[in-house]
């Protein structure tokens, strides 16, 4: 099963491991795959210990580290984080936050402690200044060969710097038009995502998205995204043209994940009708499993979401992930869900 990928990363099968776990990372490398570590959510600190653990059980294999870094961001001025979370703070409506605590008491979810951070705060840690850092450290590791921007092409001087170190760029996309501006800006391999995927994701299905991006692309290679969870589906994405596949829903199942068992044990009972595609969570479609908090942000009742550029660089951001998370690990089955 080797493809032209394979040769230029040094690995055994074209199959690249995302997780914000770094167990995962390293089994998946050291398994012949490739491990990719999603560094959204690590402060730059953070980060360097997350590395450092990897490099130092990974041996001579080769891994990957997933940044977040806009094209553009209206924060990137504000360096300190504090400053910037107080100050998003404020933006937020109150008759949202007020909507979230309703939800949280209608499942039986308490209130934190006084003085207990919102775990959702993590969320603020990514900016693009931090962003920008976390490509700085990973580029200081040499087992580091693959650098990927969930939003597409990172800003040309960082794409600069990834290419001219020598490491392989890859992008994120949910359509043909989003994959050709990733080529143009100069990205090395492109990541088709098809509406399938977990967590935030496009409309088209991964079946018609996978072979109109390969075709629009070629010669650049395509990682096919979106549903893949088993050999015959890797099949069929390298039968389309793909040369390997990015994978991530599977590996929160494994024994190296970082998930509760209760949430392990739900992505594992599910079937393709228990997932949804909502906006409650970021503002930007997201699939995940259906649960008590998707369904409250359906009602007629609920606040409208905030502009997707609000929502996602504000602090409601991190409140919504915040709240989903104490769902999700609440006793009740019926409240319980794991994003996918």
């Amino acid at each position: 099963m080797r493809t032209q990928i394979c040769d230029r990363l040094g690995i055994d099968a074209p199959i690249f491991a995302f997780s914000h776990c770094r167990d995962v990372v390293v089994e998946a490398s050291k398994a012949g795959a490739i491990g990719v570590l999603g560094a959204v959510g690590f402060t730059p600190e953070e980060l360097e210990v997350q590395l450092d653990w990897i490099d130092a059980r990974i041996g001579d294999k080769p891994y990957g580290v997933d940044v977040v870094i806009p094209a553009k961001d209206p924060w990137a001025h504000e360096p300190d984080l504090d400053k910037l979370r107080q100050k998003l703070k404020s933006m937020i409506p109150p008759e949202t936050s007020a909507y979230v605590k309703k939800i949280l008491a209608d499942n039986g979810v308490p209130e934190l402690p006084a003085g207990t951070q919102h775990e959702g705060d993590y969320l603020i840690r990514s900016t693009a200044a931090t962003a920008r850092r976390h490509v700085e450290i990973a580029l200081k590791r040499p087992n580091v060969r693959l650098i990927a921007n969930a939003l597409g092409a990172p800003p040309a001087d960082v794409t600069e710097t990834i290419k001219s170190s020598g490491r392989l760029l890859a992008g994120l996309c949910g359509e043909v038009s989003q994959a050709k501006k990733h080529v143009e800006a100069g990205v090395d391999l492109i990541i088709a995502q098809g509406t399938e995927g977990g967590g935030h994701t496009g409309e088209i299905g991964s079946l018609v998205l996978w072979p109109e991006v390969v075709e629009a692309v070629a010669p650049i290679p395509v990682l096919a995204a979106g549903g893949v969870g088993s050999g015959a589906q890797i099949a069929a994405a390298l039968m389309l043209g793909a040369q390997g596949v990015w994978t991530g829903s599977l590996w929160l199942t494994t024994i190296e994940s970082d998930l509760t068992e209760q949430q392990r044990g739900l992505l594992l009972e599910a079937h393709s009708r228990d997932t949804t595609r909502s906006t409650s969570l970021t503002g930007k479609p997201c699939r995940m499993l259906r649960n008590e908090w998707t369904k409250a942000w359906e009602m007629p009742n609920a606040p409208k979401h905030c502009h997707y550029r609000f929502r996602t660089s504000s602090q409601q951001r991190p409140r919504a992930v915040h709240a989903h998370i104490r769902i999700e690990r609440a006793p009740s089955r019926s409240t319980l869900s794991a994003k996918l």
